[in-house]
């Protein structure tokens, strides 16, 4: 039987690691996050100088943040996919648009090309995607996905978001695409190094990657309130889980409690 100095000293150590992991994962995150932030701030500044000369914006304004876009597409080894989308009703010219560059398996850039037309394209409405609809609706950054991202790649993918908002008005989102298999890459061997089987959800309680095999990457974890677990950022248990928020990034660290 182990005496209780042993076991408080366990405690310890697994907080200690479990700690150690959320931190990574936020390093992880917030790495893509920046070019997120990025972004934002240049399509601010860009909507802001439209808005000051008293006209709408037009997809021909947003050109200008392309050379942006095509370097931090270069420049970020996790990011596939990166640009602005706004908010249906901000441009003069069309009703809805995605300034969105990629990179490609030869490591050249290019334009994702999409029919927006409501009348003929099934991808025309966007706003119900929750890596426009998070950022939308809580003014905060968010993690959508995993999901088979049928709009730009056909790749299992995480889409990181931010909301973007122009003289206190909402004008759309920055964003940037991570492939799964790269975001699993980076932050599964930090999940094998707790002593359970752990894995991260998002604030809807989507498993984002997975070191344990109950739990498949893209699966669905019900039960606790993720969110507020993130909004009061600090660690609790719920039944047989013992959840951590990862610091400032919108996952959740969910592992064994005993």
């Amino acid at each position: 039987m182990s005496s209780p100095g042993r076991a408080g000293a366990t405690a310890t150590l697994d907080a200690t690691a479990e700690a150690a992991v959320a931190t990574q994962v936020r390093c992880t995150l917030e790495a893509v996050f920046d070019t997120v932030a990025e972004i934002r701030a240049d399509a601010t500044a860009l909507l802001t100088r439209v808005a000051a000369r008293g006209r709408r914006p037009a997809t021909v304004d947003l050109a200008a943040l392309r050379p942006g876009l095509h370097l931090r597409l270069t420049r970020q080894e996790l990011v596939s996919g990166a640009g602005f989308v706004a908010a249906p009703g901000l441009l003069g010219d069309v009703p809805a648009w995605l300034e969105w560059w990629q990179q490609g398996s030869d490591g050249g850039v290019r334009p994702l090309l999409l029919d927006l037309d409501p009348t003929r394209s099934a991808y025309s409405d966007y706003t119900h995607w929750d890596w426009f609809a998070l950022p939308r609706d809580t003014g905060q950054r968010a993690v959508a996905g995993p999901y088979v991202d049928y709009l730009c790649s056909d790749e299992y993918s995480l889409t990181l978001s931010a909301p973007v908002h122009v003289e206190g008005r909402f004008v759309g989102v920055a964003a940037a695409d991570v492939y799964l298999r790269h975001f699993e890459g980076a932050v599964v061997p930090l999940l094998q190094r707790l002593p359970g089987a752990a894995y991260l959800v998002n604030a809807r309680g989507r498993v984002a990657a997975s070191a344990d095999p109950a739990h498949l990457a893209g699966s669905l974890t019900k039960g606790p309130d993720f969110a507020g677990v993130l909004a009061a950022a600090r660690s609790t248990v719920h039944g047989s889980m013992r959840l951590v928020p990862c610091d400032s990034v919108p996952l959740v660290l969910v592992m064994p409690a005993g």
